[in-house]
């Protein structure tokens, strides 16, 4: 992968049919050669509206000999759009993004720093420091739930969201700027909300800490066979 201003690039992609997800982390595939490999499955969520047996798949190869399975699957091809489901891309984007000051609300930003620890037993994804000591925690989440051109988060109970939504609003209150930001894998989303008929409490508190200060940005993003790269903003129905 090379990853550059928000757009990320495959080398070598394979494609291939899914024939079946199991096991949370292990997916099937066939290959058009006719042969049926396992693809490791980043994604632990149901990915509701995002996973079809017999679609066509895009599979990447790893080749460090420490890997049990030598392949990773990242994309699906969905009725109205190709779906990214590699739950580690959108780190690797927005952190691209909020490093090349794409992100305007945080454009004043000139250091990015992944995986910080805020509270003991909770990290977040990003650490932005700016002149003046001037700091602010952004959290990354992947969203590949669409219905009816409306994007939703979750696609499951999270109680780990809902704790770094509390963090956010707690490190609003001490003084820092935050933000969630959901990077929407596919390209076929007019809207965004919480997905309150899914995780009505997720919902709740996501409007509790918009008030209280923590912003939330939402994008989709453009999914090709070769890449997956930051469009364009999603508005956002609370």
């Amino acid at each position: 992968m090379e990853i550059n201003r928000g757009k990320l690039v495959f080398k070598g992609l394979i494609k291939g049919r899914l024939v079946k997800r199991y096991k949370r982390f292990l997916a099937d595939i066939e290959l058009e050669s006719g042969e049926i490999v396992t693809a490791h499955c980043t994604n632990s969520g149901s990915m509701k509206g995002c996973i079809k047996e017999g679609a066509d798949v895009y599979i990447s190869p790893q080749n460090r000999p420490e890997r049990k399975l030598k392949y990773t699957w990242e994309m699906i091809q969905m009725p109205e759009s190709l779906v990214g489901i590699n739950t580690l891309v959108p780190n690797k984007i927005a952190g691209s993004a909020l490093s090349s000051g794409m992100i305007k609300e945080f454009s004043s930003y000139n250091k990015v720093k992944p995986e910080i620890t805020t509270s003991k037993g909770t990290r977040l994804d990003f650490l932005l420091e700016g002149e003046n000591q001037k700091k602010a925690y952004v959290e990354v989440k992947n969203c590949t739930l669409v219905e009816k051109r409306h994007a939703y988060f979750p696609d499951a109970v999270t109680i780990r969201g809902q704790k770094h939504l509390k963090e956010l609003e707690r490190l609003v209150f001490e003084g820092f700027e935050t933000a969630v930001f959901f990077l929407i894998q596919r390209t076929d989303a007019d809207f965004f909300s919480p997905a309150d008929h899914i995780d009505p409490g997720y919902g709740k508190l996501l409007r509790q800490v918009y008030e209280n200060g923590v912003k939330i940005i939402v994008y989709d993003t453009l999914v090709k066979p070769g890449s997956i790269e930051l469009n364009k903003r999603v508005k956002i129905r609370l």
